[in-house]
């Protein structure tokens, strides 16, 4: 379940970090992506840990209701579910098809960016 979690975190973040706090974004970084402790990020912004946990876990809410309302990551994985299942389907029936492989290379390059 945590590594669960963390994955999410990481990818909400991805997604909605530019609209957190300078704060806010430095305390996710440092706790779910360098795996930093609770104390450790206490202890480099000279605040107590229960302030830290307090801001990671406002700052995971405010990503959950950015995701609620804006779909950004949801609609993420959608899309590569579809592509990779285009992309399966290409391959079973259509492996041989050169122009439709090329056309897939674009699609899955635009996606990419």
């Amino acid at each position: 379940m945590e590594i669960a979690k963390n994955n999410r975190m990481n990818s909400l973040f991805a997604f909605y970090a530019p609209l957190l706090t300078d704060k806010q974004r430095q305390y996710l970084e440092l706790y779910y992506g360098d795996d930093y402790s609770l104390g450790e990020i206490a202890e480099d912004y000279h605040v107590s840990r229960q302030a830290v946990y307090d801001n990671i876990r406002r700052t995971e809410k405010i990503l959950e209701d950015y995701e609620q309302k804006l779909h950004l990551y949801q609609n993420y994985e959608r899309e590569n579910d579809q592509v990779d299942a285009l992309q399966h389907y290409i391959d079973a029936h259509y492996g041989q098809d050169q122009k439709l492989q090329q056309l897939l290379q674009a699609v899955l390059t635009t996606t990419e960016e």
